[in-house]
């Protein structure tokens, strides 16, 4: 027997599980609108999600939307359609409530995450949507700058499932990569954001902790960390309250040059993570008021990849755009966030639009140049560091979800290649169904 396991070739047929017209890999913000989108437009929709839940990040990492608003004075609401469905059904559950962002971002909507998991699967149900959880892509069947089929490792083994257009929704453009569309690793580049586990502290005096003002707060940590008592590699970050009594939620830990695409660096950045959350709960219990006898109740489910592999595509939003406010005939989604740019130091590098203004996506930004029935969404969009350190946030990637969705369907019905899509009609069929395309609305509920 080779003792070399790259000599080891095992080979059988893998059995074709589900057929669909479009098949979406990822049930993350971004695939989720993309799956229903696509089945409220009439097509057969097949959704893969590798976990027992839907909504990744959303669920397993994070308890805010961001980007739904505007920052300033007068705050405009640029995300739309079935993204606010989503969030109306949280607020219809007493499970969400409008949180203003420490750093100028512009206002979250901080929720209940096991609320919002029931909110995933009622949308999905609804929809008609085809779900295959605990399903992992491995692989793509690609021929022809096609996709002929992705392959997914379940509890069965590995199972095969077709469709006429894919969406990859994996947030590390795991099946662009493998049908040979050009991707760029960040972290090969030198330049990635930092990956970050989130914890929740329970048995909080939620009033006494919000008393604290923020710059009293980054006082008392950066007096910690320089105490030598504690290993805090962030001098910032944020701890916030939540819709539960007496629960806040951090988003503080710093785990930089994170590949995550890499398993052996996710082992390693998962291990730190949920260290560094020691530390940090320590610092929040032994030194900060309100937290006396407060308590860790929860880690997130994994590390929080930001950024990761990213799609090279037919265009590229990039920083000068981001800042510049830009327009786009084919605009199909808005944001107005700051870049946020989460590098490998101890804090934070903001770069803010001008007052009240948005930037497009393009749908070019969701299309791969070499593979004709496959479209990008989220945050493995084509995008430069920079500029996807601003439109990563759940919302954007809700609203290109939402897009790739109307556009999977348009080009399966017509069996067209998805850079054929006639984008006007594109526009107008998202603006049909609530999307905001031409600036945004006035936001009178956070005034």
């Amino acid at each position: 027997m080779a003792n070399d396991a790259s000599l080891i070739t095992y080979v059988r047929e893998v059995p074709v599980q589900r057929e669909a017209d479009v098949v979406v890999i990822g049930g993350g913000s971004a695939g989720l609108n993309a799956a229903v989108a696509a089945a409220r437009a009439g097509c057969r929709v097949t959704l893969i999600e590798r976990y027992g839940f839907l909504g990744g990040t959303s669920t397993a990492v994070l308890d805010t939307f961001y980007g739904f608003f505007t920052p300033g004075s007068e705050p405009r609401r640029v995300v739309g359609g079935i993204p606010m469905e989503v969030v109306n059904a949280l607020f219809d559950h007493r499970a969400a409530m409008y949180r203003p962002n420490t750093y100028g971002a512009g206002t979250g909507i901080t929720y209940n995450p096991a609320v919002l998991k029931r909110v995933w699967d009622e949308l999905v149900t609804r929809a008609g949507v085809d779900l295959l959880l605990h399903a992992f892509c491995v692989d793509v069947l690609a021929e022809g700058g096609e996709v002929r089929g992705v392959i997914v490792a379940t509890k069965a083994g590995l199972l095969c499932v077709r469709g006429r257009v894919y969406v990859d929704a994996s947030g590390d453009a795991d099946v662009a990569a493998r049908a040979g569309a050009a991707v760029e690793s960040a972290c090969a580049t030198g330049e990635v954001q930092s990956a970050t586990t989130t914890f929740t502290l329970g048995g909080v005096d939620v009033p006494q902790a919000a008393s604290v003002p923020r710059a009293e707060f980054v006082r008392l940590l950066q007096e910690a960390a320089a105490s030598g008592e504690y290993d805090l590699p962030r001098k910032e970050g944020s701890i916030h309250r939540t819709p539960l009594p007496d629960v806040m939620v951090a988003n503080m830990t710093r785990v930089p040059n994170v590949d995550g695409t890499d398993p052996a660096s996710l082992t390693r950045a998962e291990l730190e993570g949920r260290r560094q959350v020691g530390e940090y709960a320590r610092f929040l219990i032994e030194r900060v008021p309100g937290y006396e006898r407060a308590y860790l109740a929860a880690v997130g489910i994994q590390i929080g990849i930001r950024e990761s592999r990213r799609l090279v595509g037919a265009y590229r939003l990039t920083k000068e755009d981001v800042l510049a406010a830009r327009k786009f005939p084919d605009g199909i989604a808005q944001c107005g966030a700051p870049i946020e740019d989460h590098h490998s130091g101890h804090d934070t590098r903001w770069q803010y639009l001008p007052e009240g203004e948005v930037y497009d996506i393009p749908y070019r930004a969701l299309l791969p140049v070499e593979v004709e029935n496959l479209l990008v969404a989220g945050r493995c969009l084509s995008a430069t560091h920079d500029a996807h350190a601003s439109c990563r946030s759940m919302a954007q990637c809700m609203a290109m979800g939402q897009a790739a969705g109307v556009a999977a369907a348009m080009a399966a019905r017509k069996d067209s290649a998805c850079a054929d899509v006639d984008v006007i009609a594109l526009r107008t069929r998202l603006h049909d169904m609530g999307a905001i395309l031409d600036g945004g609305r006035p936001a009178p509920e956070l005034l």
